[in-house]
Formats: C-alpha cells, structure tokens, sequence
C-alpha cells in the first residue's frame, strides 16, 4: 500500500519534471568537441591511490595510473596493462610478472620494477583504504627492471584480479621529492597525480571544478579529448539543467525520476546498466545500544523496504537478500531476508530494555535518494518509538566521521572492485577493517573473522562458496548494516559522447583514452 510520503516522494518528482520540460531551452552542442565535462555532486574525498576507496575519487585517480594488468573491456576478465604477462608457483604463493616498454610518467621516467615495488610498499606502510585486498602480500622483490615477485604469506583467492584495483595503481617514486617528513607523500597526492596513465590532474579548485590534461609521453592509443573538465555541481536539478543545455556531457547522481524524464529526449542518452551496486545502512555496532544484537534486529524489521524502493527508487531497485548481491557467486537465495514488521521491532526492542532511544543519521547529498532514505527511517523508527537526527554533511566529513565511528546509522553505498565475494564479506564483516576500509558497521565476531578469512585463502570456489554462505547466516541474524537494495548503475550523457564501454567493476570510472566527441 502506498504511504503518504511515498506519493509526495512520486508527485513531486513529477512535478519537477514538467517544470524542466517547459523551461529547458532546445540542447546546444558543447562548446569544444575536444573538452568532456562531467558533472559531479561533490568533490573526491582524496585522489591518492593508497588512500581512497571512494568510486567518487576514481573518476580521477584511475585514468591517472596504469596496474600491472587491467579488465578487459566491459568483462571481469583479466588482461595485461603494464605486465606482459605473469606466472604463478603451484601453491599459488609467488607471483612473477614481466613488464612491457612503451609506459612512462608524465614525467618522462619509464615504469619499471621498481616503480611497481615501490607502489606496493607504500601502499602497504601507509595501511589504508585499498590496503586490506593486499594484506596477503609478504614482500615485493625487483628481479630485473622488466621482472618483479610478488611472495604471498598465504594463497589469496582474487589476488590477480585485485591488482586490476585502483589499489594496484603503479606511482612514480619521484612523488617521495613531494613527501613532508614520513608521510610518503600522502598530502601531496591527496590532490596530485603522478601516474602514467593517459590523463593527469592538472588543476583542482575544492568544491568547483577538477580539470585533467593528457600525460604528454603517453603511447597507448591516440587521445581525442585534450581536456577533462569534472565540474562540482551540488544540485541534482542544476546537474540535469546544464545536461540539457549541452554545459556538461555527463552528469551523474540524477534522481531516478528525473533519469525517467530525460530518457528519450533529442541529445541525451541515459545508461542504465545492470550491476552489482547496492545501497545500505551502517549501524556503529560499538555504540551502546547497538552493540545489543536485539536492538539491530529491531531496526531491520522497522524498515518499510517496499516504500523505499517504489517510494524513492521508482520501483528500479531489488531488495537485498544476504549482503552477497544477485547476480555474483556467493549469493543465496534462501539466505534470511528482513520484512517490514513494526510489531516485531517493537518486541524486540522491549526484549532488549531499551526505551525512549535517540539516533542520528548521517548522509550527504552526493547521493540523491540518502536524503529521502533518511526521512523514511526517521518516520519508521518514529512508529516504534525511536527519534532519528538527520545530520548532513559534506562528503569528505562525512567519511572522516564514518572512520572515526563518529555516528549512530549512516548512509552508504558499496560496489566491488572486482567480481568475489570477498568484496562484500571480507571488507564489510573482517574485525581488521573497521572504518572506512570496509568495516563500516564496526562489527566483531571471532567466527565469522575465522569463516571469511578462510574463504580467502581457499583456492577451491565451491569450498569457498559454502564457507562465505555459512558466514552470510550469522551476519544475517546478527544485523550489523540494514541491508536496502541493490541496483542499476545510472547516469545520462549526451549523445554525441562516443566510446565509453560500461564494466560493473568500475563504476563511476569512465575509459577517458578511448573516448571522444562526435563535432
């Protein structure tokens, strides 16, 4: 049955809509067929490839840096970047690449072994973000400048496929002339690049525009745009306007009724492409009375999850069944789902002696549907007698108050990297990986640290799958993240933007080098 807020969430798009139809002028044709503009919601939190784990940060970061090997195309499948190719020892320990000529920095320098050691260890000193999908690594040795080993402490199951992350990106080690005291220059990257890959960051004004020019001794394919201008537009509807009238080329983070309203409009084309992208909710496990499991649980069955998705997402998003999203190996089809039961929650609440509970709620506005999320929660939770804060911030706060567990429940979205359940149940459930690294729940069960990190080291996928699926069925019962919905990846572009290939490991990632601007 639809809710009172869902018609008004449902009407008012609507009406926006209209409102654009009649005012947007006919689309003009960008100004310079060699400039993409992309419209962002908010800045990167931090562009340094040892840091950042945010898909929003990768937009510029990625095409920045080149990896010992790289997706292939749209798949999942594995391809050389920089290595030519790679061996494996039969007890799937060591690692041996060979590297190939033609890479080098913007700087001139070629890329090396010991660019790729260097890379890795500081990734590994720095012990942050990316860090937790290469605790595997033991040591990186230089064998020659085209051959460097990789010793593994254990087998790791994805490990090639992790080195495709922006984690595995290879950095110049001349950023070390840029470094303040023993920092290995994190300040300087956090908004500089030093990479080999087509595309640097030129210029960053916070909160405006971020503008990339091409790496002048790069010698892949032969770069059609001469300039990638990411402009910061912090409302959805300015976002779309400028769409419209041809001031960007792509515009992410558009609400879903107004991706709707554009679709079939002369100029535009919006992509709409199946993922494994889902939206949840962390709960600070390690603040009183959410470390009480009967309070989590309670939380769950207060959610009207059908509201939500037809509500806010238009009836264009799934239910999430088990964190281990559909459509990856791993996911389970039986695994216990949560239902809309405020007589439960309220049980559950009175079982656990809480009463007159206040929570905040902590979001931003990068994302369209968290605001309206958090407004569904707060009157859910008000049917069972709890009072929800809604607290918004800028993303880059936001994120800092998320590592430091400095929240009640906050809004998140989560993509994997690469196409493993060790995207979802190592990062978000491994006790290791609290805060921003994965664990944003700050959760802590012994059992289940034993279960995933078992499944990581197991070469056998079928073994693998039943210990993550035995793991699913305690995280499940024990409520550490409200589990929302799983969805397409969205956004519109105009469609004289030619070249870009979509590949659900790298969402909001785009393949600057092969694309172009049809005059």
């Amino acid at each position: 049955m639809e809710t009172r807020w869902n018609r008004a969430a449902v009407l008012g798009g609507l009406l926006m809509s209209a409102v654009f139809a009649m005012a947007v002028p006919l689309p003009a044709a960008a100004a310079d067929d060699a400039v993409l503009v992309i419209g962002k919601s908010g800045d990167p939190d931090n562009i340094d490839p040892a840091v950042t784990v945010t898909n929003n940060s990768w937009t510029a970061s990625y095409p920045a840096y080149e990896r010992l090997v790289r997706f292939d195309g749209g798949s999942t499948d594995i391809a050389p970047e920089v290595a030519t190719s790679w061996t494996n020892s039969p007890d799937m320990k060591t690692w041996t690449f060979t590297l190939g000529d033609g890479h080098t920095f913007a700087n001139g320098k070629p890329v090396d072994a010991e660019a790729v050691k260097f890379s890795f260890d500081r990734m590994i000193k720095i012990a942050k973000g990316p860090f937790g999908s290469f605790e595997a690594i033991e040591a990186v040795d230089v064998v020659d400048p085209k051959t460097v080993k990789f010793t593994l402490k254990e087998p790791f199951a994805p490990f090639l496929s992790t080195l495709a992350t922006s984690g595995g990106s290879i950095v110049n080690p001349a950023v070390m002339d840029k470094a303040s005291g023993d920092d290995l220059a994190q300040g300087y990257l956090a908004d500089h690049t030093m990479g080999s890959g087509p595309y640097q960051v030129k210029s960053w004004e916070k909160g405006q525009r971020l503008v990339m020019e091409p790496n002048p001794h790069w010698t892949g394919s032969k770069l059609a745009l001469k300039e990638i201008d990411i402009k910061i537009i912090k409302e959805a509807s300015a976002r779309r306007l400028q769409l419209e009238r041809g001031d960007v080329d792509i515009a992410e983070d558009i609400p879903i009724d107004q991706l709707n309203a554009l679709k079939g409009k002369e100029g535009i084309k919006v992509v709409d492409e199946p993922s494994l992208y889902v939206t949840y909710l962390y709960l600070n496990n390690e603040k009183p009375p959410l470390d009480n499991v009967k309070v989590r649980q309670a939380l769950s069955y207060a959610i009207d999850y059908k509201g939500i998705i037809d509500g806010i997402m238009l009836g264009q998003a799934e239910q999430m069944r088990g964190p281990i999203p559909k459509g990856l190996w791993g996911h389970d089809d039986n695994a216990m789902q949560y239902s809309y039961d405020p007589a439960k929650a309220k049980d559950l609440l009175k079982e656990a002696g809480v009463s007159d509970l206040s929570l905040n709620y902590l979001y931003a506005k990068t994302d369209p549907a968290w605001e309206q999320i958090g407004l569904v929660l707060q009157q859910n939770l008000a049917d069972i007698g709890v009072k929800v804060k809604l607290q918004d911030f800028a993303y880059p706060t936001m994120r800092d108050k998320l590592n430091t567990g400095d929240f009640d429940i906050a809004a998140g979205n989560w993509s994997p990297d690469y196409g493993d359940p060790y995207m979802f149940m190592n990062f978000w459930f491994d006790s290791n990986l609290k805060g921003l690294p994965g664990d944003r729940a700050f959760y802590s069960n012994p059992k289940v640290d034993e279960l995933i990190r078992k499944a990581a080291s197991e070469t056998d996928q079928k073994q693998r799958e039943t210990l993550y699926q035995e793991a699913q069925k305690i995280v499940v019962e024990e409520a550490p993240y409200i589990l929302l919905f799983q969805r397409n990846y969205q956004f519109a572009m105009r469609d004289d933007v030619k070249g870009y290939v979509y590949n659900p490991m790298l969402v909001q990632i785009f393949n600057f080098a092969d694309m172009s601007k049809a005059p």
